[in-house]
């Protein structure tokens, strides 16, 4: 736990003031409650992640479950409105925008997307149903992807269309 928040501490280059960094570290300590084997010792640290992460989306509008998979250096770039899906899967240097919700495309039905390394998601975007974002993508602001995303292209519109781009221009 203490490696990735260092981490996440360079991340967000020691600026305490990032609330994204604040929505890491909770969600940092609620994967970290899970190495806690006994049911007992888990249980007041598990009360205290579910009324710090209540606290945290109150105050900064960002729903961060630690049940997602999050990859190293992910970064939240602005704060407010933010939703990810407890089954969302994330990749290695990861930003997202304020506005952007990955998450289920219909109620009741399992499956959220997995998004690759070194994806760049726009404001606004959604990402919605159990889709596959490849590696080196870029989702444009206000984009719905519903579709699966190759690697090194670009997703824009709604619904998203996927343009590809060279590997030189990354």
């Amino acid at each position: 736990m203490f490696e990735n928040i260092r981490e996440d501490w360079n991340t967000y280059q020691g600026d305490i003031t990032r609330q994204g960094l604040w929505v890491m570290w909770i969600y940092r300590f609620g994967r970290w409650r899970y190495t806690l084997k006994t049911r007992w010792i888990r249980m007041p640290f598990s009360l205290l992640y579910k009324i710090l992460f209540v606290f945290i989306q109150i105050i900064t509008g960002i729903e961060l479950p630690c049940e997602a998979k999050i990859g190293r250096r992910f970064r939240i770039e602005h704060f407010g409105d933010i939703i990810i899906s407890g089954d969302a899967v994330f990749g290695d240097d990861v930003i997202i925008r304020n506005g952007v919700t990955v998450g289920l495309r219909h109620t009741g039905i399992r499956g959220s997307p997995i998004i690759g390394n070194r994806v760049d998601i726009g404001a606004g975007a959604k990402l919605l149903g159990p889709i596959k974002v490849g590696d080196d993508v870029a989702v444009g602001a206000n984009a719905v992807v519903i579709t699966d995303i190759p690697s090194f292209s670009i997703a824009v519109g709604v619904p998203a269309r996927v343009i590809s781009r060279s590997v030189n221009t990354l």
